[in-house]
Formats: structure tokens, sequence, C-alpha cells
């Protein structure tokens, strides 16, 4: 298979010398929101009205998108309700992250580098190992949003939580944010999609500002 979109979020974030996330916070909202879209697309889940349902959970057979699967059905096995999608976000935004990178070095997309902050405390970074999909991901989004190719449901899918939880600078380095907000917008709006499916990234890019905003005003208090 492909990479999903939650790997494709990620290569975008990760320095490809030095193996740094960079935006960390704000991309592992979107990579949890790409695990999501990608099993809304598989017909996996569904998202209305900001909640959250397992409808079928026969695995995709993609390791990374199984495992997330499973969890949100025991966890979400355990609740009255169906849960809010920001609850899903908050609870597993930080596993995903680690999942996620593990599954692009399991791909030979990138390496595992044990580094030790001030000599003392170890981390692990992820410099590129194979930048070729990386590459053509970039040149995939440029095309669309700078040239005006039309999207197929996952890229449109992926620019518009990009959007929602402004990565701007990592899908696009060298170009303002207010010149390609109002295409992002429009992708974000377009018919590239059935409206479930549309339905469930507004629900998304909305819990991602949602628990954004929530983490900005903690942090600053």
């Amino acid at each position: 298979m492909a990479v999903t979109l939650a790997e494709e979020i990620m290569l975008l974030s990760l320095d490809d010398v030095s193996g740094a996330a960079r935006e960390r916070q704000s991309a592992a909202w979107a990579v949890a929101g790409g695990i999501l879209l990608d099993l809304v697309l598989a017909e996996r889940v569904t998202v209305e009205e900001g909640r959250l349902r397992v409808t079928d959970g026969t695995p995709t057979e993609e390791p990374l998108l199984d495992e997330r699967l499973r969890r949100i059905a025991e966890w979400a096995g355990r609740r009255r309700r169906d849960p809010k999608v920001t609850e899903w976000l908050t609870k597993d935004q930080a596993k995903t992250v680690g999942a996620t990178t593990e599954s692009l070095r399991a791909r030979g997309l990138v390496r595992a580098e044990q580094h030790r902050v001030l000599g003392l405390f170890p981390v692990t970074r992820y410099p590129e190992a194979d930048g070729t999909t990386e590459r053509e991901l970039r040149s995939r989004l440029r095309a669309v949003v700078l040239d005006g190719a039309e999207p197929d449901a996952r890229t449109a899918g992926l620019l518009a939580l990009v959007h929602g939880a402004k990565l701007h600078r990592l899908a696009f380095p060298d170009v303002p944010r207010k010149e390609i907000a109002p295409r992002l917008d429009e992708i974000a709006a377009g018919q590239w999609a059935a409206e479930g499916v549309r339905q469930a990234v507004r629900d998304m890019q909305a819990a991602m500002v949602a628990v954004m905003t929530v983490t900005v005003l903690t942090a600053t208090t």
C-alpha cells in the first residue's frame, strides 16, 4: 500500500538532515487526523457532527491504520455514546506520532539515529533515508495548490488537514501563507469526494482548531 496520509504529514514535518520534527505539536494533531481520514476513506469509521463511530472493524491490511482502528474500537466500545473527535485526537495524538514515524522507518524512508541532549538525555531522530516519496509528495501538492491541478480525494483531504493545522510552512516553505490560503480554502470547500467524507474533514478541521486553541491557551496561562 502507498504511504498513509499520516505518514505523508510526518514526512513534511521531519527535517531531512537532522531528523528533528518541525512544528511537532501542530503536526501531531494533523497526523492523528490523517489516520482518521484514511479510515473514513476506507469506510471503517465515520465522523458525523463531531463524533466518531467505528462502522467496520475489518482490517485494512495496513498495520498503522489497523492498530489505530483496533484502539478506537476498544476505546469507543467502553463508552455509552459515540465519542467526540476532539477526545480521540487529544488522547492519541502523541502516541500516533511515534507509531507513524516508526512506520516510515520500517518502510525505509527514514532511519533512526540516537542522540543525547546536553550529553545526558537520549532522543531518537529520524533523518531521511530515501527522499523519493517526499519529493513526489511535495511535487503533487505544489501542482494542486500553485499550478491549479485538480486534486484527487486523498490529496485534497491531506491539504485540508495541513490547512486546518496551519502547517503551511512545512508543505510550502518558500511561499507566504497569504498567497496559498485562498486556494486551500477553495480545495477544502470543493466537490472532491462524497459529502460524508468532506463533512468528516470539516469536523476534523474544527476539532483540530479547538484542541490546538486550548493547548495554546493552557501553555500561556
